[in-house]
C-alpha cells in the first residue's frame, strides 16, 4: 500500500525547460521522502532531459492505466502519452505535434486527480501558442483544468515559504483592472481564498486585503474602490465568519505579511502581488490554482526557451510545487 501521495507531473512542452527540470527536481531524495512521483509526457524528451540535467537516473516506463508502488531516488516512472519525432521536439521551436502533446498530459493528470487515482498534480511550464496550434483554445492551464473540473469560480494564488498572494484579476492590462475589480469578484476571491488556505495550510487563516489605490484611496482622495466596493467585499466575508481585514496600503502591507502576521494576502493585480512574491520566491515559488475540486500546483515561470536544452534552469520551482503538492495532499488526506 502507497502511504504517501501519489503526484503526477505534466511535463509541460518539451520544447522547453520542463523536462530537464523534472529530470533535476527528482534527483533530490527529499521528493521521494515526501510523494511517489511520476512523469505524464514523453519518453525521448525524458530521455534527453535526464542526460542534460538529471542525476543518472532509470526511466521507468509504466504499463497502461498501472500507476506506480514506491519509486526511489535513482528512478523516474513515466507515463507515456506521446512520441514526440525530433523535429517536434527542438529546442526553442514548439509545434502543433507538441502543443497536442503537452494538452495530453494535462487532461490525463486531470482525469486521475478526478478519479482519485493520484492525490495531486503538478504542472511544469507550457507553451499557449502552441497549445492554440494544436487547436485548443486556453489562455493557460488554469483555464483548462477549471472547464475540465467544472469549474466557474477560482482564484490564483503564488506561495512560498514567507508569503502568500492570491489575486483578483490576473493577466489584464493595467488600464482594465478598475472596472474589473467588482464587489463580487473581491468577495469570491476572498471565500476562495479562505476556504483553500483553511483546507490546506493553516486552519484559522488571519487573510489580509489590499487595497487598489495608494493609501488605501487616502479618504476618498486617490480614488473611491476602497470604501465603494473593496470594504464592503471585506464585511460580507467576515459576515461568513472569514477572518479578513483591509484594505491595507500595499506599499507597507507586504513587511508584515512576510514576517508571519497573515496567512495569506489578496491582491487587486498582477503585478501588485507579484513583485513581492518574486523578490522572496524567486527560484522556489509555487502556482496554486485554487478552487479547483484537484490539487494543482506549478512552477512560477515559464518555458525560458533561451534556456532550454542547455541544462542550467534552476529545478527550485518545480521540486517546490511538487513538494508542496504533496503537503497539500497529506494535509486534505488528515482532515478527512
Amino acid at each position: 500500500m502507497v502511504n504517501k501521495p501519489l503526484v503526477a507531473i505534466t511535463m509541460g512542452d518539451p520544447c522547453g525547460i520542463g523536462p530537464e527540470i523534472i529530470a533535476a527536481a527528482l534527483g533530490d531524495a527529499a521528493v521521494f521522502a515526501a510523494a511517489v512521483p511520476f512523469v505524464l509526457g514523453d519518453r525521448g524528451a525524458m530521455e534527453r532531459a535526464i542526460n542534460l540535467a538529471g542525476h543518472g537516473q532509470r526511466l521507468r516506463i509504466l504499463a497502461e492505466d498501472t500507476m506506480p508502488q514506491q519509486p526511489v531516488a535513482g528512478e523516474i516512472y513515466l507515463l507515456e502519452l506521446s512520441h514526440l519525432d525530433r523535429a517536434d521536439m527542438v529546442y526553442g521551436n514548439p509545434s502543433a505535434a507538441s502543443g497536442e502533446a503537452l494538452y495530453s498530459y494535462i487532461t490525463a493528470a486531470a482525469r486521475l486527480c478526478m478519479t482519485g487515482q493520484v492525490a495531486a498534480m503538478a504542472t511544469a511550464p507550457i507553451n499557449k501558442a502552441a497549445m492554440n496550434l494544436a487547436g485548443h483554445h486556453y489562455p493557460g492551464h488554469t483555464e483548462l483544468l477549471a472547464e475540465l473540473s467544472g469549474t466557474t469560480e477560482f482564484v490564483m494564488m503564488l506561495a512560498g515559504s514567507r508569503l502568500r498572494v492570491a489575486l483578483v484579476t490576473i493577466h489584464e492590462p493595467l488600464a482594465a483592472v478598475p472596472q474589473l475589480v467588482t464587489f463580487e469578484k473581491v468577495l469570491s476571491t476572498i471565500v476562495i481564498t479562505h476556504q483553500d488556505v483553511s483546507r490546506y495550510f493553516s486552519s484559522q487563516p488571519k487573510i489580509a486585503v489590499l487595497s487598489l489605490n495608494p493609501h488605501a484611496g487616502e479618504g476618498g482622495m486617490f480614488g473611491d474602490h476602497e470604501a465603494r466596493i473593496i470594504s464592503p467585499a471585506i464585511a460580507a466575508a467576515r459576515e461568513k465568519g472569514i477572518n479578513a481585514s483591509g484594505p491595507y496600503p500595499a506599499d507597507t502591507l507586504f513587511h508584515f505579511a512576510a514576517n508571519g502576521d497573515y496567512d495569506a494576502v489578496v491582491c487587486m493585480y498582477h503585478d501588485q502581488g507579484l513583485i513581492p512574491l518574486k523578490l522572496l520566491h524567486f527560484d522556489d515559488g509555487v502556482n496554486i490554482t485554487l478552487g479547483l475540486p484537484i490539487i494543482r500546483t506549478s512552477v512560477d515561470h515559464g518555458t525560458a526557451y533561451n534556456l532550454a536544452g542547455k541544462g542550467t534552469a534552476s529545478s527550485a520551482s518545480m521540486k517546490a510545487a511538487i513538494l508542496t503538492a504533496a503537503a497539500m495532499a497529506s494535509t486534505a488526506r488528515a482532515k478527512s
